[in-house]
Formats: C-alpha cells, structure tokens, sequence
C-alpha cells in the first residue's frame, strides 16, 4: 500500500544530530509522531517534502489539543489514516537535535513518540509528503532516514519493557 503527492521545490527543513556547525536554537516546540505498524510489522513512513528524508507521521501542537489529540490529528492529515493511540514508545528531547528551517526558525527537538492502531481512512499522500507507505523494517537501511527517527525505530523494534527517556 503506497501513496504519492507532488514533491516541494527543495528542502526548507535541515536537522542538526550533534553538529557542531548546527546553529543555535531559538525554540522549543512540542511535537510527536506515532509509530504506526501494519500485521506485518511494517512500519507507516512518509517521505517528507521538506527534507527528502523518511519520517514517522507527526507534528506540533496546537492550542486547545494535547499532544495525543495532536497526533492523531497529524497522522490523520498527513497520511489519511486515522488511528488511536495505543502506548508510547518514549519521549526525546536532546538538545543536540535542533531544526533549522527556511524562515529562519531554528528548534531544539521536543517530540513524543506514540504507538498507534489504525481505526480508519484510506492512505493517501499530503503537501508535506511526496510519499507514504508501510515499510519493512529490513529496508531501514537503504532509504534516507535521520539518525533521530532512526533511533526512535530502533526503541520501537526493541519492544522496550518501559519508554525511553532522553
């Protein structure tokens, strides 16, 4: 199951993972994402049309939702899919992550990672996805993925007995 969009005119996102070229950051937003796997233990991915890189589904609050309101409705518009949160895979807030984006903003990573099941919709792509498929874990290797969402597959593979905090 995969679905496309058209791809964005270049990157206007660039992740920092402990450069220390990185520019200094000026916010912190929460975000999260969530892990989503099929009956095969394939993994929903988005290829992001700001970076060019594989991603977990996921983004920032807004006001007047939680961060698993957030979620959920992230998943939803950038994937079609509508899930339920069902567990959380951990909480990261390394403040060697930063991401700079074209406007200037440049944020220290704050994002949550849930575990969720889907409940409905039908997967499609979005403008912040050229792409978004279900992914077997042994192709992890061969695509574009930040070392971040690496790391966050990794600790959900593991089936950690409690949720990483870091």
């Amino acid at each position: 199951m995969a679905a496309s969009d058209t791809p964005a005119a270049g990157p206007s996102r660039r992740d920092y993972y402990h450069d220390p070229d990185a520019p200094p950051a000026t916010r912190i937003v929460p975000g999260g994402v969530a892990v989503v796997a099929d009956e095969h233990g394939r993994v929903l991915l988005q290829r992001r049309a700001d970076s060019g890189n594989w991603a977990l589904p996921g983004g920032t609050m807004e006001v007047g939702e939680t961060l698993e309101q957030c979620v959920v409705r992230e998943v939803r518009e950038e994937t079609g899919l509508d899930i339920e949160i069902t567990g959380l895979v951990g909480i990261y807030t390394d403040p060697g992550h930063v991401v700079a984006y074209a406007d200037g903003e440049v944020r220290q990573q704050f994002s949550l990672v849930y575990r969720g099941r889907i409940t409905g919709g039908e997967l499609r792509g979005s403008s912040e996805s050229t792409e978004v498929r279900f992914v077997d874990p042994a192709e992890f290797a061969r695509l574009p993925i930040h070392e971040s969402t690496r790391l966050r597959l990794r600790h959900h593979l593991d089936d950690r007995p409690a949720p990483y905090l870091g």
